[in-house]
């Protein structure tokens, strides 16, 4: 059976590129980067060379990257750490609505120790409204956190007037979650203004379990983790050096445009497709970012249909993969009735999807609604 994978924005299949420098670090160049021996400067170098990649990735000094585990990593560093460094200016804490959970969870917690957590409405497309977010900043705000690209629907935000206006009203630090919205289209933390910006590695063709924080010059934050003098103490720990320097090697094959061009091709056709079948509603909007498509299938459960298409061969996810198929509360802030949030599907896509990826997702839900509902009177 053809496997037809449509669930990149939960992870990416790792390019040969990356996963063969992931070896030859396991193998070969396996010495611990502090070690003060040829292995061990063997394998700072291969850690520094991802460091000035992903740097350049971004448009920032190399000495303002650090590497974490991953996205939930850097998000609750720059959540817990920045409210910790910042708690004498004020307390007030301002995310999206609609942010990933390692934001969302992380904002509910602060709430409970005590701080003045806010969330920005969106409006039916998923997006921050701007004087909504206006009205929410108050002279005692220190941290504002609004994504880049929403995980479940692909909404951008305006990151850039994000950061004009969180700068021009308060002294507050603005974190970027730019997990989903890295390697697809231009991320600029300097433009946008962000003090702080989350990156991961398998969102992009890149191994699980490492990922980047971009820290600006004057930002600041109280670490998580307290041990060595590795990263000048602000993740400290022996570097993850076979991941970073895959890490590295994933990000040297960006090809944004390229990519994004393909993207867009194969949401087209599937929105033009999807619009032939009836029961199926779009809940992505037509701006959103072309790597995700949400639908929601009418009158059938998101996991029941999941596992309809998984029996054909087309895998794709009943919302974000870290919600583990509970209702989305993305969906909910958009507006979305229960019935459609319950059958709501997500589709994302990468640069190794083909037509007959969505030929065979669009032949799955037709079979799909014909089956199931037939099945359900």
């Amino acid at each position: 059976m053809d496997i037809h994978y449509l669930d990149n924005a939960a992870t990416t299949r790792v390019s040969e590129r990356a996963a063969k420098r992931a070896l030859l670090m396991m193998t070969e160049q396996y010495g611990n980067p502090s070690s003060l021996h040829k292995k061990g400067i063997e394998a700072e170098a291969e850690v520094e060379q991802a460091r000035a990649t992903v740097a350049s990735s971004l448009g920032v000094g190399e000495k303002n990257i650090f590497f974490t585990s991953g996205s939930t990593e850097s998000n609750n560093t720059v959540l817990f750490g920045a409210a910790n460094a910042k708690k004498r200016d004020g307390s007030r804490i301002i995310v999206s609505a609609v942010e990933h959970p390692s934001v969302y969870e992380s904002a509910k917690e602060l709430k409970k120790r005590g701080f003045d957590v806010v969330f920005a409405p969106v409006d039916t497309s998923g997006v921050v409204i701007l004087s909504e977010l206006e009205n929410l900043l108050t002279p005692d705000t220190v941290l504002v956190s609004v994504m880049a690209v929403n995980n479940e629907t692909g909404a951008i935000q305006p990151s850039e007037k994000i950061g004009k206006l969180v700068k021009k009203q308060t002294n507050a630090f603005y974190h970027v979650d730019a997990v989903q919205a890295y390697g697809k289209i231009p991320v600029k933390p300097k433009k946008w203004q962000a003090d702080f910006l989350s990156v991961s590695a398998h969102k992009v063709h890149g191994p699980k379990g490492v990922g980047a924080l971009y820290i600006a010059d004057k930002a600041r934050l109280t670490p998580l983790l307290y041990g060595g003098e590795q990263q000048k103490k602000v993740r400290p720990g022996t570097e993850a050096a076979p991941l970073i320097a895959a890490f590295g090697a994933a990000v040297e094959e960006f090809e944004i445009d390229r990519n994004l061009i393909a993207a867009a091709e194969w949401n087209l056709y599937s929105r033009e497709e999807l619009k032939k079948i009836k029961g199926i509603q779009i809940n992505s909007s037509e701006d959103a970012l072309p790597y995700v498509l949400n639908l929601s299938v009418e009158g059938i459960r998101s996991e029941t249909m999941l596992h309809f298409l998984e029996e054909r061969g087309v895998y794709v996810s009943s919302s974000s993969a870290c919600a583990k198929g509970k209702k989305s509360y993305v969906l909910k802030a958009m507006g979305l009735s229960d019935s459609l949030i319950d059958s709501s599907l997500r589709i994302s896509f990468s640069k190794d999807n083909n037509k007959s990826d969505v030929d065979a997702l669009i032949q799955g839900l037709k079979d799909g609604l014909d089956t199931l509902q037939r099945t359900h009177k």
